[in-house]
C-alpha cells in the first residue's frame, strides 16, 4: 500500500474526522452518525476503507460511541499502549492498514458479549458500507 498523503487525507475529510484519524482526538459521547445505527454492513477505515468491523459484533453499550465485541480479523487493527491517562493504561486501536486512530478497546467490563471486550470507536473514524440485499 502507499502512504497516506497527509495533505490529500487532510483535503478530502472534515476537521473532526482528520483530528481523530491522524491526531489522536475524541469526538464528543452520543454525538457520532453511528452510534446506535442498527444498518446491516461492514465499517470501514475513513483513511484508507480498510474492513475494520462488522454490524454483526455491534451492540448498544450505552458509552456514547458505537461498540463492537471483535474487529473483523486480528489483523485489521493494532493495539497500542495508550498511558496519556496515566496512571490509567488504556489500549488504543488503530487501523493496521493506515495507522490511524479509531478507539480504544476495553475488557472486562460485563457486557453480554461473547469476547467480554468493548471496542469503543468513534463514528468520525468510520464509514458504513451497507450490505445489498
Amino acid at each position: 500500500m502507499k502512504p497516506i498523503n497527509e495533505d490529500e487525507l487532510k483535503a478530502r475529510l472534515d476537521p473532526l474526522s482528520y483530528a481523530v484519524l491522524r491526531e489522536g482526538a475524541t469526538e464528543r459521547a452520543f454525538t457520532g452518525q453511528y452510534t446506535d445505527t442498527e444498518t446491516i454492513g461492514s465499517y470501514l477505515c475513513k483513511a484508507c476503507d480498510n474492513v475494520l468491523f462488522s454490524s454483526e459484533t455491534k451492540f448498544h453499550s450505552g458509552c456514547g460511541w458505537p461498540s463492537f465485541y471483535a474487529p473483523t480479523a486480528d489483523d485489521a487493527v493494532t493495539l497500542i499502549e495508550d498511558r496519556s491517562l496515566a496512571p490509567r493504561i488504556r489500549t488504543e486501536v488503530r487501523c493496521a492498514k493506515c495507522d490511524s486512530h479509531l478507539g480504544h478497546v476495553f475488557s472486562g467490563e460485563g457486557y453480554d458479549v461473547p469476547t467480554d471486550e468493548r471496542w469503543c470507536i468513534n463514528s468520525v473514524s468510520l464509514v458504513l458500507q451497507e450490505k445489498s440485499n
